[in-house]
């Protein structure tokens, strides 16, 4: 099964929430905190690993904030 990371950018993220809206395993949320700028930004809450890594969150970001790895498990023969 293909495993995923999502890293935020919290000083680009505006929090617009379009990410939150998109992501298929509703693994995406607003963050407690308020970045340099004032906003809340979004923060991956996945703690039983369930983000694959799709980047449909990396490409509706209208600030580029998402950067997104996805991890692949390979297969021995």
């Amino acid at each position: 099964m293909t495993r995923g990371r999502i890293i935020v950018d919290v000083e680009r993220c505006k929090g617009c929430e379009l990410c939150i809206g998109v992501c298929p395993k509703d693994v995406i949320h607003m963050a407690e905190t308020f970045n340099a700028k004032g906003y809340h930004s979004a923060a991956l809450i996945d703690p039983d690993g369930v983000c694959t890594g799709c980047a449909i969150c990396a490409v509706i970001c209208p600030d580029a904030a998402l950067t997104v790895y996805r991890f692949a498990k390979v297969q021995r023969a």
